[in-house]
């Protein structure tokens, strides 16, 4: 029966979508630039847990995937306009960028936020922290009242720590683990934060059928337990129960 409902979701795909070995071809949107997430390998490929986990969604949904990557502040207007199919770059399911497109089901549960600084014992409610323009960590600074100062790519709003712009970065705290390799001065504060819901794929409110093979490809592997698999791999989250 999964079977079934895989291969009828990826054959109402074809008659609007250019083919490729007699698959439907699907543009992968993601920003390439948030590890362990999504980042650029050496050879200048997407890679990461979300490009293993794209691949494998492709293959199950019996898609062809092209990975397309595209600056995190524009990701939501360039899937509207068409450039791509999808977003899958860690993105957050929130109440607000649900009125601009849709979202499969969640294929991580969400992670926590947490604050990276130069000195442990700092009260961040009387900070200035840096966030990347348009992630619900920026959006939760200003709504507490306190001051947020926001970059365009996440290695700019660890830098400004560093330099003395920011007094400590809020972001996924995936994100901030390995942004803490090699960088001594850094330390994870335990203050975290519970922002915005799970992540999910990003897709055109009118691409239905595109989102119901996705929301079927991730339920498969939930069920068949490859996806905690892959998300223990990466190390990007909680697993799902």
């Amino acid at each position: 029966m999964k079977n079934l409902i895989l291969t009828s979701a990826a054959l109402a795909l074809t008659a609007g979508m250019a083919m490729a070995d007699g698959h439907s071809v699907v543009r992968m949107g993601t920003e390439g630039a948030y590890a362990p997430w999504n980042f650029l390998n050496d050879a200048g490929e997407v890679d990461g847990f979300e490009r293993e986990l794209g691949d494998e969604l492709c293959a199950r949904a019996e898609l062809t995937c092209e990975w397309v990557t595209n600056e995190w502040d524009s990701i939501i207007p360039n899937l509207v306009s068409g450039n791509y199919d999808t977003i899958i770059a860690g993105m957050s399911i929130t109440a607000e960028r649900d009125e601009i497109i849709d979202f499969t089901q969640e294929y991580t549960p969400a992670d926590p936020s947490s604050y990276l600084a130069l000195d442990a014992a700092l009260d961040v409610e009387g900070a200035v922290i840096a966030a990347q323009t348009g992630t619900i960590q920026a959006s939760f600074i200003a709504d507490q009242g306190w001051t947020v100062v926001e970059f365009a790519t996440p290695e700019e709003t660890i830098a400004a720590v560093r330099n003395g712009e920011a007094d400590a970065v809020l972001a996924d705290k995936s994100f901030l683990v390995g942004a803490m390799d090699g960088q001594d001065d850094l330390v994870m504060l335990e203050r975290e934060e519970s922002i915005g819901g799970g992540v999910g794929m990003g897709v055109r409110e009118s691409d239905a059928e595109l989102k119901a093979a996705f929301d079927a490809a991730i339920t498969s592997m939930k069920e068949d337990g490859s996806l905690n698999t892959l998300i223990e791999k990466w190390e990007v989250a909680s697993t799902f129960e």
